[in-house]
């Protein structure tokens, strides 16, 4: 990794970091819960930071350590820690199992569509292509008050999927189930905003930095 690549990731590591916070705050504040804007999930009963249907990013054949990452694909936050978990997949994908699950929070008009929309390329095994898609687009349509279905769809006409069997599973009250069944691991978990990392089973304070970030899973790694 270049020099410059690292710079920019530190910066949106760093920017994620104030954002997530200010997110947090916003979908949290008590005036959001006053007009109704709370997940309206309840927590499941033996919450768990993973489970066999969960998707994983990097499987490697050894594993040293699991992160999960409970996301919002329209948080910006999430949006800007996308790069560095990217990266860090990349240097340590074949030790360290990198899991993404779903918790659109509310506030976000196209948040839960996306996740269903990710949701419903997984069942065409498409899951990493549209997770890349929808965070390297981000920009293009998140914070949107329409919904972005169509800008979905072209998305998964450019992924080469099966639209009818995708609009199929988009529309299908299973996928809506799937992204909830996430939401309420993470609720009974303790996530209260996004993105929310894991590792081991144990939450993590969001590191500041790339180098913050890779240095928790060095440490990890050498116990």
């Amino acid at each position: 990794m270049n020099k410059l690549k690292k710079q920019l990731i530190v910066a949106a590591v760093l920017l994620a970091g104030f954002a997530a916070a200010f997110g947090s705050y916003l979908l949290l504040a008590p005036e959001d819960k006053r007009r109704g804007g709370g997940l309206d999930v309840q927590p499941a009963v033996e919450a768990l930071p993973v489970r066999d249907s969960s998707h994983r990013l990097s499987d490697p054949a050894k594993s040293e350590l699991t992160i999960v990452e409970f996301l919002d694909f329209e948080c910006e936050a999430c949006g800007a820690y996308y790069p560095a978990v990217e990266q860090l997949r990349e240097e340590y994908g074949d030790r360290v199992t990198f899991v993404a699950r779903y918790f659109p929070m509310p506030g976000h008009r196209n948040g839960e569509l996306a996740a269903r929309t990710a949701e419903a390329a997984a069942r065409q095994g498409r899951f990493e292509a549209m997770y890349n898609k929808l965070f390297t687009t981000q920009k293009e349509w998140g914070e949107s008050q329409e919904s972005k279905k169509d800008v979905f769809r072209g998305y998964a006409r450019e992924l080469g999927l099966d639209m009818g069997k995708f609009d199929a599973a988009l529309a299908d009250p299973k996928v809506a189930g799937r992204v909830r069944e996430d939401q309420r691991d993470g609720i009974g978990l303790g996530v209260q905003g996004t993105p929310s990392f894991f590792f081991d089973g144990t939450k993590i304070q969001n590191p500041s930095t790339y180098k913050e970030f890779k240095a928790l899973i060095e440490d990890r790694l050498a116990d």
